[in-house]
């Protein structure tokens, strides 16, 4: 069996309890390193800019500096670094302007351990990992409007990607070939100028498509 990279993570929670869970889970498991947990924005950014990591987990509500205004911060002097925020808000703003702030992932604080753990692997490989509820409210208000440039299938597409799906359960989901799978994506990457999943939800929400 291939033994898993390190995965290095910091916390940025408020809620000393939970701050202490994540720590544990994470720095328990395999693959993965916690050695950095704050409370608020301000002391964070200052240790991580100086110590970076692979990713980090945000809380928006913080006492002081809100989560997104740190991740604004980090984003732009740590742009290898992601960044998931890890919250109770699932209202549309909170997720605009998380993503837009440079967030790649959105996962509510009732995210199993299991699934939490998945997402930070899964952001470091490229992914987007968003609770199913975001995921659906982003791909549906993506789905529904007008002036999206996607044909329908191609919003289907994009469904399954924000949901986690890789090529092929997709390809089987719909009834297509792997290769049709591939095509779509290419032309969802090329009307909305990405390259990645997480660039295509960013892009679509910070044009005002959703």
């Amino acid at each position: 069996m291939t033994e898993l990279s390190q995965i290095s993570v910091a916390i940025v929670e408020d809620d000393p309890e939970i701050r202490k869970m994540l720590s544990f889970i994470i720095d328990r498991s395999p693959g993965y390193s916690c050695k950095q947990s704050y409370e608020e924005c301000e002391s964070a950014i200052a240790a991580v800019k100086k110590n970076p990591t692979d990713v980090v987990l945000m809380d928006i509500g913080l006492p002081k500096m809100s989560g997104i205004e740190g991740v604004r911060i980090l984003k732009e002097a740590l742009p290898e670094t992601d960044f998931i925020m890890l919250t109770i808000q699932d209202d549309n703003d909170s997720v605009f302007n998380s993503l837009c702030a440079g967030a790649t992932g959105y996962l509510l604080k009732d995210t199993p351990p299991a699934e939490l753990l998945h997402s930070i692997r899964e952001v470091r490989e490229g992914g987007s990992p968003m609770s199913s509820s975001i995921a659906r409210k982003i791909t549906g208000s993506f789905r529904r409007t007008a002036q999206s440039p996607l044909s329908s299938r191609e919003s289907e597409i994009l469904e399954r990607l924000c949901n986690g799906d890789n090529y092929k359960a997709i390809a089987e989901s719909l009834f297509i070939s792997g290769n049709t799978v591939r095509a779509h994506i290419k032309s969802i990457y090329r009307k909305l100028h990405v390259t990645t999943r997480a660039q295509a939800v960013r892009t679509a929400l910070q044009n005002r498509l959703v």
